[in-house]
């Protein structure tokens, strides 16, 4: 099985708490950064997904905070896509340092949104499949 997918950030002084550690919302952006990240690499664009008449939405999402991170930390943030069948599909992130220590576990829960009718489309991974030459890294 492949290592999966994952970008490097280094966490900045201004995105630290009074007590130095890495704002709890800030997480959330880096999980953000590593979703839309893998998308690129896909060859997906928010713009190719705008004209498909698609765009993922978050439906939920949980962080397990295990270590502190403080300013100048890297860390890798990692990115699975789960399918579930349906038309939901979770993304299973982590957040660690170089050192391999897990900062954060970050469960989500998705969907593929018809931006015409406002509802989920039925079968996410197949318009995912469907946009990209390779299907990858979202597991398929």
């Amino acid at each position: 099985m492949s290592e999966p997918f994952s970008v490097r950030v280094t966490v900045r002084g201004y995105e630290t708490d009074v007590q130095g550690h890495l704002n709890q919302a800030v997480y959330l952006n880096y999980a953000e950064h590593a979703r839309w990240s893998l998308l690129r690499e896909a060859g997906i664009t928010q713009s190719r997904l705008r004209s498909e008449g698609v765009g993922p939405v978050a439906l939920e999402t949980t962080i397990r905070y295990r270590r502190e991170l403080l300013a100048g930390d890297e860390v890798d943030v990692s990115c699975v896509f789960v399918w579930n069948g349906g038309k939901t599909f979770t993304i299973e992130q982590s957040v660690t340092k170089t050192d391999g220590t897990v900062a954060a576990e970050i469960t989500a829960v998705g969907g593929l949104l018809d931006l015409e009718k406002r509802k989920l489309v039925p079968n996410p991974q197949d318009v995912f499949r469907g946009l990209t030459e390779d299907a990858g890294p979202f597991g398929l």
